[in-house]
């Protein structure tokens, strides 16, 4: 199973998306090869910021889009349907550094499709409730069952939904 130090980037934002489909991907269970929509994010990333140096891996545990300057860390997203999902993943990538001695000063979230750019930053009750989260993921993956589905709107767009639903 996954060791607390070896929470990811991805699990921080699943976490926030949909605790079952933690638990599965996390499990080994998935389903986004093939997904349209992972397809198309995937394109998105490849094709924008393509002067930066991107898909920065520490410790094998967070993957980063890009870091300017090593200032300002850049997470790419193609829509804000689960912006929160999205904050929190920066926030955990901001936070993960920090416990390496690597302080960059702020986040950025980048919507290139929308032209939209979110500052991110993280504050000490931040750190707390990224404390809670580790523990509440570890948990989850730590459980012999998947948590329950969800009913949400964003479920019908999810490589899971098929899973779950039919």
């Amino acid at each position: 199973m996954i060791e607390k130090t070896k929470i990811t980037g991805l699990m921080v934002y699943y976490y926030f998306v949909c605790k079952r489909k933690l638990w599965l991907f996390s499990n080994g269970i998935t389903f986004e090869e093939g997904n349209d929509l992972v397809a198309l994010g995937k394109l998105l990333d490849e094709n924008t910021y393509s002067r930066e140096k991107k898909h920065i891996s520490i410790d094998n545990t967070i993957n980063i889009d890009f870091i300017k300057d090593w200032e300002i860390l850049h997470e790419i997203k193609k829509s804000r349907t689960i912006e929160e999902a999205n904050i929190w993943q920066i926030k955990y990538y901001l936070w993960f550094l920090q416990q390496r001695g690597i302080d960059i000063k702020k986040g950025v979230l980048d919507y290139p499709k929308l032209k939209i750019r979110l500052d991110v930053t993280l504050s000490e009750e931040d750190k707390k409730e990224i404390e809670k989260i580790i523990v509440e993921i570890s948990e989850i993956l730590t459980n012999k069952k998947s948590p329950e589905k969800i009913k949400s709107k964003i479920c019908k767009k999810c490589a899971y939904y098929e899973y779950c639903f039919i």
